[in-house]
């Protein structure tokens, strides 16, 4: 029997807004009108509802989607483990093997893997928490060179904040295709089945799993209605499906950091129309409304957040998004780039690209991180220090060709075994090289010579 292709016409078509509601349907008509689940759905579809939250979450709160699709989701063999010896240090965020210390990390590069697909190139650096009482997060690299073949992936353990870094994201999801390049990111919720194509070769880049709850955008307090992210620029995608009769699938499960696979013989990717607020979406960095101080001091950097993840508690995130991206100084008789301090919150940093402004030394590097867990002190190197300290205070622009990016969060996480030793790229003398050479240039007015 032939394989027929049915698809939207233009599968890599956006909706905009953020949360928003949307409906979509790849075949006119394919969307029952006037009710969810009709005794029989329109062209023999089933329906299927995809809950992002619990049925009684408060209506601000409620994510969910209803699909129509060719198979249900359920129509598959049982789950087995995968062999642990091949993805187990990578991906296990398991208490004792993760280690909790006080120190500065800073890795170089990490590198690129041309040899495994998306899924069998993640690589968990550090967490916190427990997926299975839906607490925490996860913070991993992405490193991969093949396409994924008849094959999809989802985290039943939370949501995927994706940053690229290098090389181009073909994202067949079960609602629809999304393009992701460097200078985007993408969210693809708890439970939504997808495959990773390789258009431009091998890719690398972050990611920040949460195990609690979801993006969301901040709230903006005094700064008004407009600026930061602004919802109208998020993109989510429009139905396109395949029409694969006796397809035989491969599907990969996240489940408490543990890989399962099942054996399916129709693919995953068959849902022809869609509605609801439970969907990925994508949103261009480039896009970011930055603001500032224009009289004096350094602002806090809750100012740069793209997207938050509250915790429990009002005003603390399981994670915070935050970007560094080119942008005006002007603020008088101030020390223009962070101060030092130490916070109750870990970030953990990326380079996307360029220089970042409070690190010139140079061992910050596009692709690589750093971490300063929870209340290490930290702050700009002692380039940094001398160069804004004696500057001459114009206006100047700072991170032109940069953007460095920041996730931070209330937990205290740990560093996996994979990111402490196994990827060796870990640099040992990060704090000696960054601090060490700070000078004393204090003067007590009260010593006697």
């Amino acid at each position: 029997m032939p394989v027929t292709k049915f698809n939207h016409p233009d599968p890599y078509k956006y909706q905009t807004g953020f949360d928003s509601y949307h409906e979509t349907e790849a075949v006119e008509g394919a969307l029952p009108v006037g009710q969810n689940s009709p005794q029989k759905a329109p062209y023999g579809l089933y329906t299927e509802k995809l809950s992002g939250t619990a049925f009684t979450a408060p209506r601000h709160e409620n994510k969910q989607t209803w699909v129509y699709r060719i198979i249900p989701a359920a129509a598959h063999e049982n789950f087995a483990a995968e062999d642990a010896d091949s993805y187990h240090t990578r991906m296990t965020t398991e208490t004792h093997k993760l280690h909790h210390i006080p120190n500065q990390l800073r890795w170089n590069p990490f590198d690129l893997d041309e040899k495994v697909d998306w899924v069998h190139g993640l690589h968990l650096i550090a967490g916190s928490g427990d997926p299975t009482q839906k607490q925490g997060l996860g913070i991993l690299m992405y490193a991969a060179g093949k396409d994924m073949g008849k094959e999809a992936f989802y985290s039943a353990d939370g949501d995927f904040l994706i940053v690229p870094q290098h090389g181009v994201l073909d994202i067949q999801t079960e609602l629809g295709r999304v393009i992701l390049r460097p200078n985007e990111i993408c969210v693809i919720p708890r439970g939504i089945r997808y495959r990773v194509a390789l258009p431009d070769g091998p890719v690398r880049g972050y990611i920040c799993e949460i195990y609690q709850g979801h993006y969301q955008l901040p709230e903006l307090g005094p700064i008004g209605s407009n600026c930061l992210a602004n919802a109208r620029d998020f993109q989510a995608p429009v139905a396109a499906f395949d029409d694969e009769e006796e397809s035989e699938y491969k599907l990969y499960s996240k489940f408490n950091n543990t890989l399962f696979a099942a054996r399916q013989n129709h693919t995953p990717f068959d849902i022809v129309a869609w509605h609801g607020n439970y969907y990925p979406f994508k949103y261009d960095l480039g896009r970011f409304n930055v603001i500032g101080s224009i009289s004096f001091d350094h602002p806090d950097p809750s100012i740069f957040t793209v997207l938050t993840a509250p915790s429990d508690h009002v005003g603390t995130a399981v994670a915070d998004f935050v970007i560094f991206p080119p942008r005006w100084l002007v603020a008088e008789g101030t020390f223009r780039p962070p101060w030092y301090h130490r916070n109750t919150m870990s970030e953990f940093m990326g380079l996307i690209s360029g220089d970042y402004d409070a690190k010139v030394g140079g061992g910050f590097k596009p692709a690589g991180a750093s971490l300063h867990n929870a209340m290490s002190a930290h702050g700009p190197d002692s380039g940094a220090f001398e160069g804004a300290s004696n500057a001459e205070l114009k206006p100047q622009k700072v991170g032109d060709g940069s953007m460095a990016f920041m996730f931070e969060s209330a937990h205290m996480v740990g560093v996996s075994e994979w990111g402490l030793k196994t990827c060796q790229k870990v640099q040992p003398e990060y704090n000696e090289h960054s601090w060490k050479p700070l000078k004393r240039h204090f003067v007590n007015p009260n010593k006697k010579a």
